[in-house]
């Protein structure tokens, strides 16, 4: 009689593909890593962090403070409006309706969307047609458009993770829906939906194409945007200035504040996503 645990053939070449996609991987994450660290910490030095720096100096600063103001931005735009459709596509709308089939299918399309499309609509729309100038309030309008399809898909994902039984028992008690909603549902979804904003704070603070054509890219020199209509440089646009339009006469010097401008962009997002994820576990225990 065969053994029920000799394994097929076909089972062993799917366990190698497997393994070898996992090793590739690991590999690209890897050496991507390793090779932003290496090229750009031997290149930072206090310089680079001054918080007055003088109009021809390569300063880091003022695009580090520019990224954290616009993710934020971003996010208070977003996170609200992604998560209260969320809620109104799982907790409130028939499954079957077909406005909640086109609202489903819309935000699929709108994740598929390049960048770059979503930078000529604010550019053309926000930037040119309102007159807001290429500015702080246009490139946050513009970045929180594209992660909000993220937003509510895993918001959504994260509500219908929650059992029924926790529904039924509030309605058992006597609650309302909204009440069910905002004590019961929504805070055993929170590490879910926080999953999902801390991917979305990945691809708002890595976006350049978007940001470029509708946050600008203000003189290094200028630390705080006074106004939300000011133009701001995050550190990705940042960057892409200073390989593809480095001052004459400083191409080496602008390549190598790129490479640590990559440390401290890489740091940035590691660090806003540790603390997400330290908020989301904290949240998860109380």
């Amino acid at each position: 009689m065969r053994n029920k645990t000799t394994r097929k053939p076909i089972d062993i070449v799917f366990r190698c593909i497997t393994y070898f996609a996992i090793s590739m991987t690991l590999f690209a994450l890897i050496y991507i890593i390793g090779y932003i660290l290496f090229s750009g910490l031997p290149h930072l030095r206090p310089s680079l962090f001054s918080f007055n720096p003088p109009l021809d100096s390569i300063s880091i600063t003022p695009p580090i403070i520019s990224t954290i103001i616009l993710i934020f931005s971003a996010l208070i735009i977003a996170v609200p409006l992604g998560i209260f459709a969320a809620i109104y596509l799982v907790e409130y709308a028939k499954r079957d309706n077909k406005v909640v089939k086109i609202i489903r299918l819309t935000t699929e399309t709108l994740a598929g969307i390049p960048s770059i499309v979503y930078g000529l609509f604010g550019w053309l729309f926000l930037v040119i047609f309102l007159g807001w100038s290429q500015s702080l309030l246009a490139g946050a309008i513009t970045v929180s458009i594209m992660v909000l399809p993220l937003i509510i898909r895993t918001t959504e994902e994260a509500l219908k993770s929650v059992s029924d039984s926790f529904r039924e028992g509030s309605f058992g008690l006597g609650a309302g829906r909204l009440r069910t909603v905002f004590r019961i549902v929504l805070p055993s979804a929170i590490p879910g939906i926080l999953a999902g904003v801390i991917l979305a704070i990945g691809r708002i603070a890595g976006e350049t194409a978007a940001l470029l054509l509708t946050a600008g890219g203000s003189p290094a020199s200028t630390i705080f945007p006074t106004s939300i209509f000011d133009s701001v440089r995050p550190l990705s646009v940042h960057m892409y200035l200073l390989v593809m339009e480095p001052a004459p006469g400083y191409f080496d010097e602008s390549r190598n504040a790129a490479y640590a401008t990559a440390v401290v962009l890489l740091i940035t997002v590691v660090g806003i996503n540790a603390l997400s994820a330290f908020v989301a576990k904290r949240l998860a225990k109380g």
